[in-house]
């Protein structure tokens, strides 16, 4: 199944709003805010999906909070915020940045441990990714796209066949923080699993022992 072609917003973004970057060049993201005000409690209670996103860019300061959420390190020694079977962290997580203010739009691996990202291929891909993900085309109006996807043999190598059982479970906890992080902004998400493996691959550029897990659309709810 595939999507039509669609006119994407954001795209009247002006030129100081977007810096170029060279493929490989390291984007240091802001310091990510360790102190919120927002009780987990209501955080839990707010919690929904959310499929309909206004014509609204990100900032760059959001998309870190977003990818520190999503697993960046919290404490000494690497430790991420998110459990990882024998702390192997076997999970990628890649940005699809189509309308984020201050970063060009293309596909970006994030580095949990220098907290920066690394853009692997240029473009706006939220068109194709969206025709990947069996034309769910509410997808394309989201500005950004967090992508998990596992390298498996991280704990394969410790725990066999069981290990792939062990990052798959992890891909649960990013989301979680991913939406519990979208509640705390005033944003939304929702984990989207439908969709073509090797496809979302190409279209994205990623290695091969990164498999694709799942798809977080992020950004503003429209308003109903």
């Amino acid at each position: 199944m595939r999507c039509s072609l669609v006119a994407i917003p954001f795209l009247a973004l002006s030129a100081e709003l977007v810096m170029a970057q060279a493929p490989g060049a390291a984007v240091r993201l802001p310091p990510p805010d360790r102190t919120g005000t927002a009780p987990l409690e209501s955080l839990l209670d707010r919690r929904h999906s959310t499929r309909e996103f206004a014509d609204r860019p990100l900032d760059l300061g959001t998309v870190s909070q977003f990818l520190w959420a999503a697993g960046g390190v919290h404490r000494s020694g690497g430790r991420r915020t998110i459990p990882s079977a024998g702390a192997l962290y076997p999970l990628e997580i890649y940005l699809v940045a189509g309308a984020v203010s201050g970063l060009g739009a293309g596909v970006y691996r994030y580095g949990p441990r220098s907290h920066t990202l690394a853009l692997t291929t240029e473009g706006d891909m939220r068109v194709r990714l969206t025709a990947s993900a069996v034309g769910q085309r509410w997808m394309i109006t989201a500005p950004a796209v967090l992508v998990v996807a596992a390298e498996y043999e991280r704990t394969t190598g410790k725990y066999g066949e069981r290990g792939i059982r062990y990052a798959q479970i992890e891909v649960g906890a990013v989301a979680q923080n991913v939406y519990l992080q979208a509640e705390a902004l005033g944003l939304g998400t929702t984990l989207v699993g439908a969709f073509d493996d090797a496809e979302v691959a190409q279209v994205l550029g990623l290695p091969a022992e990164h498999r694709p897990l799942g798809l977080l659309p992020v950004g503003s709810p429209a308003l109903r």
